[in-house]
Formats: structure tokens, sequence, C-alpha cells
């Protein structure tokens, strides 16, 4: 498992949105845009279950992730490595994110019909650019 350093750590704490790609049942990438959390090395989004990532992540866990800096996209993380779902502690991480990414203290689109999940990324490969500037 590659690890996290405290620079990677600290960018990922900004409100920058990630680009998650996942695997469809054919082979082929599947991406879209994701709100971003950290534990240690463990590297987490937030989604619903039955959408296409998390659908996707239950057949094959590989997973990418990019983050890169709105002001100077020569400044990123990337990780890849293999998803872990969860339901445990997802509603109370969709709020932390809109915290973080909204100001809000609640996720202002709860779907009541909805579970939340959160999706854990064991890092295996981490890439770096800018974070020494």
């Amino acid at each position: 498992m590659a690890a996290l350093d405290e620079k990677a750590r600290k960018f990922l704490e900004q409100p920058f949105v990630g680009e998650v790609t996942t695997l469809r049942p054919d082979g082929s990438p599947h991406s879209t845009v994701v709100w971003v959390d950290t534990d240690t090395d463990v590297v987490m989004f937030n989604t619903a279950v039955g959408r296409a990532k998390e659908r996707h992540l239950r057949k094959d866990p590989r997973i990418a992730l990019i983050v890169v800096d709105p002001e100077n996209v020569y400044r990123w993380v990337s990780i890849s490595g293999t998803a872990e779902l969860t339901t445990e502690g997802a509603d109370a991480q969709i709020d932390k994110l809109a915290k973080k990414y909204l100001g809000q203290d609640e996720y202002p689109w709860r779907n009541p019909e909805e579970e939340r999940i959160t999706v854990k990324i064991r890092p295996e490969h981490v890439e770096t650019t800018g974070l020494d500037e």
C-alpha cells in the first residue's frame, strides 16, 4: 500500500473536487466528479447505493482519483488502488463534506429514500505534482 505524505494530505483537505474513475462491466472507464475526504492514508468519497460508481465498484474494486487545484492545474494528487464500500458513518460523512464544500451543516440534497455509502480508497499508487511550491 502506498502512503500519502503530509503535503498530499494537506492538499486533499482543500475544497477541491476530484474526478474518480471506475470500470464499467465491459471494462470501459466511467468518470465522475466527487467531493473528497481523507483519514490518514485512506482517501474517501460519498455516493448512494445504486449509483453507477457503487455498482461498478461492487463488480471490480479498482479505482483511480485525481484532484486538481482549480487555480493551478499543475498542482495535483492522483491516487489509484482498491475501493472498500461501507454504509457505516456514510450519512455523517456526507454532512461533513457538505460543510467542507458548501459551508452547510447538512447535505441539502438528501433523499430519504437513498442509502448513502462511503467509498474508501486504499492507495496502491500515489503521484503528486506541484505540491512543493
